[in-house]
């Protein structure tokens, strides 16, 4: 038999399908959960205060951003599903420093977890770009994001009721079986790597600096990447200081946990509004999702510590809101990318991670030295009405 002959033996892979993604995502999203709430409690243990909390986070992100940006050129050749295991393999060590409770520890598990999120962020919208049809991106997005719902409704609530009941390292040895379960799952499945490897040998040599200019260059890319980085901007600030104000406002470890799974419970809004989407179009539920968000965390900003109830519906009003932009805000970024420029402009597009918690982080850092700590979601609020104007104006209505 001739390897001609041969070759067109070998049947072809499927493509994975929908819930294929949903399901990896959702095991992914419950090891982030897990020590989502846990992170900034035990922050605000080791520290004692809001202002210095915010000071840390700014140092971990400015070292994540710098890093990340590297992340393609650092991989080189290396398959997705080894780069995928690679992001596994920080997210453990990330448990293990964390588990420790002390501030060098504290530092290096925000860090290696940050850049763990990062190799699973780039790795997975790889899969989907290689695998999701573009027509059936409303369709398949709101479903990974509701599917994910369930790991966050369960996580932050029971990582923080490990924290209290078994200290820190009760909160990491769940992440660290959440993680085994994960990476079974995702070795069970052996998604194909159509591109081979990330970044795709055939590519141009990766230039940090000048993929940046490229994806600059595109207006839809900007816009795209201003509009993940708000709704970024919202969950950032609100896993970091809800916890915070919750405790502040003297209702206990406990509560925070159960408000940031409430919130999550919310998620399930991100199913709506694809369909929302495919009958008043992606600018309207976008535009209208971030005006929403942002009168909810002015709300939650004037209540602040002296009315937390207040504060606490005010927050989840937004989340609801939040929960609707997830379902949909990461379309305009699958939608726009050109084809041969995917793995490079997907790693500088997700920048918008480091970013969401890198700026806001060192504004927060500097108005808490004078301002109490509703001024964040005020500031916040600002920044989001901003974003949702800024969409209704430049995203096309076609999209």
């Amino acid at each position: 038999m001739t390897a001609e002959s041969h070759s067109e033996t070998v049947p072809i892979p499927p493509r994975a399908g929908v819930m294929t993604f949903a399901v990896i995502f959702s095991l992914e999203s419950l090891v982030r959960s897990l020590n989502s709430t846990v992170i900034s409690l035990q922050a605000y243990e080791i520290l004692g205060s809001s202002q210095k909390v915010s000071m840390l986070a700014t140092s971990v992100s400015l070292t994540v951003l710098l890093t990340t940006l590297f992340l393609p050129a650092l991989l080189g050749r290396l398959r997705r599903r080894w780069a995928y295991t690679l992001g596994a393999a920080l997210m453990a060590l990330s448990a293990l420093m964390l588990a420790t409770h002390t501030l060098a520890g504290q530092w290096l598990g925000m860090f290696l977890r940050n850049n763990g999120a990062a190799i699973f962020n780039i790795a997975l919208s790889l899969y989907i770009l290689d695998n999701i049809r573009r027509q059936d991106l409303t369709r398949a997005e709101p479903i990974r994001l509701s599917l994910s719902t369930f790991s966050w409704m369960a996580g932050p609530a029971l990582g923080v009721w490990l924290l209290i009941h078994f200290g820190p390292w009760g909160a990491q040895l769940a992440v660290l079986a959440s993680l085994a379960l994960l990476m079974g799952a995702f070795w069970y499945v052996r998604l194909i790597d159509r591109s081979g490897a990330l970044p795709e040998g055939t590519l141009q040599p990766f230039r940090p600096l000048a993929n940046v200019r490229r994806f600059v260059e595109q207006p839809r890319l900007r816009l795209a990447w201003l509009i993940a980085f708000g709704r970024s901007v919202f969950w950032t600030t609100f896993f970091i200081y809800a916890p915070i104000l919750v405790v502040e406002g003297g209702l206990g470890k406990g509560v925070s946990g159960l408000v940031i799974s409430a919130s999550q419970a919310l998620l399930l809004a991100a199913y709506f509004s694809g369909a929302a989407s495919r009958l008043w179009g992606i600018r309207a539920v976008i535009s209208c999702s971030f005006v929403l968000c942002a009168l909810a965390s002015l709300g939650a900003g004037i209540a602040g510590t002296g009315a937390p109830y207040a504060a606490i519906t005010f927050l989840l009003l937004g989340s609801l809101a939040a929960s609707a932009l997830d379902g949909v805000g990461g379309i305009p970024f699958l939608r726009s990318v050109r084809h041969f420029e995917r793995q490079r402009m997907t790693a500088v597009y997700r920048t918008f991670l480091d970013f969401s918690e890198l700026i806001p982080a060192f504004l927060f850092s500097l108005a808490l030295m004078w301002l109490p700590l509703g001024s964040v979601f005020i500031i916040l609020a600002a920044g989001l009405l901003t974003v949702g104007a800024l969409s209704w104006r430049f995203l096309p209505r076609s999209m």
